[in-house]
């Protein structure tokens, strides 16, 4: 489940980079060969594009007026001609200019979004690469899939998984979770029945817990997570043997 962290490979910022349409020329060039000859460069463009895609999935299409050059060299007192050079230069070259996707991606979101996005928008003027860094930030600030995990019985909800794009996966208890002497919680996750359950995480107590699930592959949606009460140390052999106390599924985070 190892959505590892941008730092972990040596691709990632030109990927972040091409997938934003920050590229250009000879760079730009370089980066479309490589998709076609690279898996692994091309795997990195595909987690990008993953990452991002909340960013621009809720944006309509917009397509510009006919007009709407025009109206701007009025505004400016520029011939229609000319494609203002100054404001291309400023957000850091044409191919920034002309990004759609990037333009609809920073439309998006609730009114503290946009703004967020306004101010990293006015101080990454200057360079491409501190917006490019900004933005990933902001992609990364929100879980990519959430579970809340449920008892069966009582139907009460007793915490939430939140996984994020960078690797990170954390547990959130909802409520008090006694733990008799002697014993420990496991959580568990399951995303393939050929090959069973893997134990992600191990306390003594309800508390907020960091998952470990760096060696597994990426979170998916529909993935089971189960909180069961183990002896302590954890379960002997490997899979749970307690009572099963709280369990969800993962879905796409809104």
């Amino acid at each position: 489940m190892s959505m590892h962290d941008n730092t972990a490979r040596p691709d990632d910022d030109l990927a972040a980079d091409y997938v934003m349409g920050l590229l250009e020329g000879a760079e730009l060039a370089t980066a479309e060969q490589r998709m076609t000859t690279d898996l692994t460069f091309a795997k990195a463009v595909n987690v990008w594009r993953e990452r991002l895609a909340d960013l621009d999935a809720t944006a309509e299409a917009l397509a510009p007026s006919a007009g709407l050059w025009d109206r701007i060299a009025d505004s400016t007192k520029v011939k229609p001609a000319i494609p203002l050079p100054g404001a291309r230069a400023a957000l850091g070259g044409a191919t920034l200019w002309h990004n759609i996707r990037f333009w609809r991606g920073a439309g998006i979101g609730s009114a503290c979004a946009a703004l967020l996005l306004a101010v990293i928008l006015i101080g990454a003027l200057g360079t491409s690469r501190q917006l490019r860094n900004e933005l990933i930030a902001l992609a990364q600030s929100k879980p990519v899939y959430v579970a809340v995990l449920v008892n069966d019985t009582t139907n009460e909800a007793g915490a939430i998984v939140n996984a994020f794009s960078n690797g990170r996966v954390e547990l959130i208890p909802l409520r008090a979770i006694d733990v008799p002497a002697g014993r420990t919680l496991q959580v568990w996750t399951l995303w393939d029945r050929t090959i069973g359950p893997k134990s992600i995480g191990l306390t003594g107590q309800s508390r907020t817990l960091q998952l470990d699930l760096n060696a597994l592959p990426e979170t998916v949606a529909d993935q089971l997570f189960e909180i069961t009460l183990e002896p302590e140390g954890g379960s002997p052999i490997g899979r749970p043997t307690g009572p099963i106390l709280f369990k969800g599924t993962t879905a796409r985070a809104l």
